[in-house]
């Protein structure tokens, strides 16, 4: 197996994280103290354990609805006491509980997916300024894979009409 073989596959496993720790999805649990504590990256899950029936997970499209504890526009509600949600492109995402009154209380989490290689995407403005932000690159899953089937291929091509 070539090392850019293994290079994917160990990016497509991902981490898991559990969201709220040993704590779970619970108004208990200081939200933002875990997820300052983790860093998420494309291919990781995140975990949500939870009591189902007291709470649910609902995942909101936009910083303003997450701030406002807005879930009426979910993009995604969960209720099975047990769920994995993907992370599978870089940015934000905005999570709430769907009890009400539990987001108001602190039971929301606001987390940012970075590519592979650390970076976050971030939309950068044409009057940006900052290096970083338009210095990122993201590679997503098909175009890395394609680049390394073709980075392999050229080194055995190398190998064997040396």
């Amino acid at each position: 197996m070539s090392a850019s073989a293994i290079l994917i596959k160990k990016e497509a496993l991902g981490k898991q994280h559990v969201v709220g720790g040993s704590q779970g999805w619970d108004e208990s649990t200081d939200f933002n103290s875990w997820v300052s504590s983790q860093t998420f990256k494309v291919g990781d899950e995140l975990v949500f354990k939870y009591t189902p029936g007291l709470h649910s997970v609902v995942e909101l499209g936009s910083e303003s609805s997450y701030k406002s504890c807005d879930i009426s526009s979910a993009l995604n509600s969960l209720n099975g006491g047990s769920n994995t949600v993907k992370l599978n492109k870089p940015g934000p995402r905005y999570f709430a509980c769907g009890t009400p009154g539990h987001c108001g209380q602190g039971m929301k989490l606001k987390i940012t997916t970075v590519a592979g290689d650390g970076t976050a995407s971030t939309p950068s403005s044409p009057s940006s300024t900052t290096s970083s932000t338009s210095a990122a690159v993201c590679i997503n899953y098909e175009s890395f894979g394609l680049f390394a089937l073709v980075a392999t291929l050229l080194v055995i091509h190398m190998i064997f009409n040396a």
